[in-house]
């Protein structure tokens, strides 16, 4: 063979040798999974401070929480202690315990030690079911060393505390000390640590009622050698064998349950989860709501759920979605992500939206009569009617006619947009699904979105002072509440404008923070409160929900009361239930705050005591107030009108019968017949107008009467009596004067008169017809309607 030949058989081998070498450190490199445990884990929900909330068990049924970042150094030295001591030295497999593992096992002929790292126990616990062979301990040995090579030591020993077993379904370090020791991994003791360590070798030591003993003598051999290493003293030594080791597993802290199946549903399972919630404060909350049900259940209203959220962030500090009162209660709904019925909560968004377009004053009167309105009739909780009532006033009794008629002039299609805008996700259906309804409870809400949409006004009224100048209003305040810490916000350029102002939205907290409200259907109730709070309550259709909000500089509190399967109950209401739940709440908030006033938004006016218009020179009890600038555009009183009295001032006179010399001329306050009808009622002191004198024909510029009901070109339905036959229509009309006779036409033929009371029952035939009335003075009125059978 000739030297050529020599050297390109060498240069074969030599590229072979290459080749198989390169071909195994690909093998050795590539034999490590990706992905080294799949396991399935638990939904982990810790509050802001890193403590333990609530945990769901992972979906093969084993107490598992997710990677363990950080492990806690009592039960980082113990446990290297007890399963290998040069952990730290190593490259993942430790030859001087392999070959003392070999000679102990050759001694006894059987396997009494495997000399595993870590490192090789990692591999092992993430090669599930593989046999315990000489093959599979060296396929670990190398899968060991090639671990050292993608993880640190710490991450490392992260990852066998996550996936040791430790007893039972329990597997990991954070499960085994929430379920033995009820505590968190940072506050074990060095026995409880110890217990822990010595633990996954032999995890059938944790019975209830078998091996303790041996258990407790394995733990305490260990605590000595921790000892007698340096890590604490005798005295302490001693203390930590005299603890008794866990009886039974504890049961894993329930404090936010439905938050936790919240965080599941938003996609964060099998994660652990850093919530913005002060576990304190959630504990708190659950007592109060837990109390409050104790009385609650008496009357059969078994569910109850409240949300405390920071104004400024937007973070929920406490989420109870739902009182715990038993699955045959329904327990297991959240609440507070389920829409229900508003009831009267929406309406200071109305009221801020017609005060931040100008369209009224807080004070203005709005009338408070029977109404109906294209076929929609709405009714006041007491069914009864105030003629006219202020704004304001409107707003802290929860009257229903006065919103609908404020609704009506701001249009219900651009007030759905506003609620959209403004924080209100569940409108699924167009406007005019809802009309006029969508301020009375015509749609659903969830407690979620109207307590961030009132914090989001707080919000927005709290930073209008931060940016000096004209652009002070930022849309992004006006973002939902969220439960996850540290969570960021989208920052946007400041604005000169927003979607509610913050004259407006002060003007409306202002008028909320009245503590004398109507407990509906038990009169008016004064609430106790050391801190000064804007709040609303309100209440659905049939007694089914009841509702309270509040909120002030710092907090936003929103409470919901009823039962989670629709059923309605007597008194249900949210001044009656909800609102004492509300206040207990705000009682163990710090702080005191109220809202700045934005003075530079707002005016100072003269305004009409009695009508809350702006004031003419006709009114003449007037008070000063601050408005809204956009206020400023609002119609003068319309209610004071200038008259002309007889010398005696009984009898209204007229240029064509009295002399100049002889009339007097006064200033009176004068409603429409009809609300004058009710308003007299409820306010002894209003006079009505005088009458004119005999020899005064009236003169027509102020209406003397007019019909209640039926309403104009209304479709009235005949009601059918029990034995079939029909029944009668109860008209009604109103007239100034007291004294005055009522003449009443229907189709042209005269029917009858009344007096004082002017009613009547009728028993019109189907089709249209013209009610015609005709008083004493011979001032007339008439109004078209027609009325259906359905018989």
């Amino acid at each position: 063979m000739t030297l050529h030949s020599l050297r390109l058989k060498f240069k074969k081998k030599h590229w072979i040798a290459i080749s198989l070498v390169i071909a195994i450190g690909l093998l050795y490199w590539l034999s490590l999974p990706a992905l080294l445990f799949n396991d399935p884990y638990s939904t982990v929900l810790n509050d802001r401070h890193g403590n333990l909330l609530s945990a769901s068990i992972a979906n093969d049924g084993q107490w598992r929480f997710p990677l363990t970042q950080q492990v806690p150094k009592k039960f980082a030295i113990a446990l290297v202690q007890a399963e290998d001591k040069r952990f730290y030295h190593h490259p993942g497999v430790d030859f001087f315990a392999l070959v003392r593992a070999t000679q102990q096992n050759l001694r006894a002929w059987k396997i009494v030690s495997g000399g595993s790292t870590l490192s090789m126990q990692v591999i092992r616990l993430a090669r599930k079911k593989k046999s315990r062979t000489f093959f599979e301990k060296i396929i670990e040995l190398i899968l060991a060393t090639r671990l050292e090579w993608r993880y640190s030591k710490d991450e490392i020993l992260s990852l066998y505390t996550t996936h040791a077993p430790m007893g039972g379904n329990v597997v990991g370090l954070e499960a085994a000390c929430w379920r033995y020791f009820g505590r968190s991994t940072a506050e074990i003791s060095w026995a409880e640590a110890a217990t822990l360590a010595v633990l996954p070798n032999a995890p059938s030591l944790m019975h209830l009622g078998k091996n303790r003993l041996r258990l407790k003598n394995k733990r305490n051999r260990l605590l000595a050698k921790l000892s007698s290493s340096g890590y604490f003293d005798t005295l302490t030594l001693k203390l930590a064998q005299d603890e008794p080791l866990p009886e039974s597993p504890l049961p894993l802290p329930r404090l936010a349950p439905h938050l936790l199946n919240r965080a599941i549903a938003d996609g964060k399972s099998q994660q652990k989860i850093t919530t913005s919630v002060e576990g304190s404060l959630q504990l708190r909350t659950t007592e109060i709501l837990s109390d409050h049900y104790q009385r609650l259940k008496i009357n059969g209203v078994f569910n109850t759920a409240a949300i405390i959220a920071e104004v400024k962030t937007g973070n929920v500090l406490a989420y109870v979605g739902n009182t715990l009162s038993g699955k045959e209660n329904n327990e297991e709904v959240d609440v507070i992500a389920a829409p229900r019925s508003t009831g009267s909560i929406l309406k200071p968004f109305l009221f801020a939206a017609m005060l931040n377009e100008g369209k009224m004053l807080p004070g203005k009167l709005w009338p408070d009569v029977p109404t109906l309105i294209s076929g929609f009739s709405p009714k006041n909780f007491s069914k009864e009617f105030d003629g006219a009532v202020p704004a304001h006033a409107a707003l802290i009794r929860s009257l229903n006619i006065p919103a609908v008629y404020e609704l009506q002039e701001y249009r219900y299609e651009k007030f759905y947009d506003l609620l959209k805008n403004i924080g209100i996700t569940t409108l699924s259906k167009p406007a005019s699904h809802y009309g006029l309804s969508l301020i009375l409870g015509g749609a659903e809400a969830t407690l979620w979105d109207i307590t961030g949409t009132y914090a989001s006004l707080a919000r927005t009224l709290n930073h209008y002072f931060e940016t000096p100048g004209k652009n002070r209003y930022s849309k992004n305040d006006f973002h939902s509440l969220t439960y996850i810490a540290n969570s960021k916000k989208a920052v946007e350029a400041k604005e000169e404008t927003s979607w509610l102002s913050a004259a407006s939205v002060y003007l409306t907290f202002d008028a909320l923070k009245e503590l004398y409200r109507p407990g509906e259907g038990s009169g008016w109730k004064n609430f106790s409160s050391t801190k000064k709070i804007a709040w609303k309550t309100g209440t659905s259709f049939g007694f089914r929900d009841g509702w309270a909000v509040g909120v002030n500089p710092d907090y936003v509190v929103g409470v919901w009361v009823g039962n989670a399967d629709g059923e309605g109950r007597p008194n249900l209401t949210g001044t009656e239930t909800a609102a004492p739940i509300l206040f207990d709440l705000f009682s163990m908030l710090p702080g005191n705050a109220w809202f700045q006033a934005p003075e530079s938004e707002m005016e100072k006016i003269a305004v009409c005591k009695k009508s809350g218009h702006r004031a003419t020179e006709l009114c003449n009890e007037v008070d000063t107030i601050k408005i809204y600038h956009a206020g400023l555009t609002t119609l003068p009183c319309p209610y004071h009108k200038k008259i002309f009295l007889s010398a005696d001032q009984k009898f209204r006179v007229h240029a064509n019968c009295e002399s100049l010399s002889q009339m007097v001329e006064v200033s009176w306050f004068v409603l429409p017949p009809v609300e004058e009808h009710y308003y007299k009622i409820k306010h002894p002191g209003y006079h009505s107008l005088p009458p004119f004198r005999k020899d005064c024909s009236p003169t027509n510029t102020i209406a003397l009467m007019d019909i209640v009901y039926p309403k104009y070109n209304s479709k009235v339905v005949v009601p059918i009596e029990l034995d079939g036959s029909s029944g009668n229509l109860v008209f009604e009309a109103a007239h100034r004067n007291k004294d005055a006779t009522i003449f009443w036409h229907l189709d042209g033929n005269f029917i009858a008169s009344t007096k004082k009371t002017h009613k009547l029952a009728l028993q019109p035939k189907p089709g249209n017809h013209i009610l015609l009335l005709i008083d004493d003075s011979g001032e007339s009125l008439s109004r078209p309607f027609s009325t259906i059978s359905t018989r």
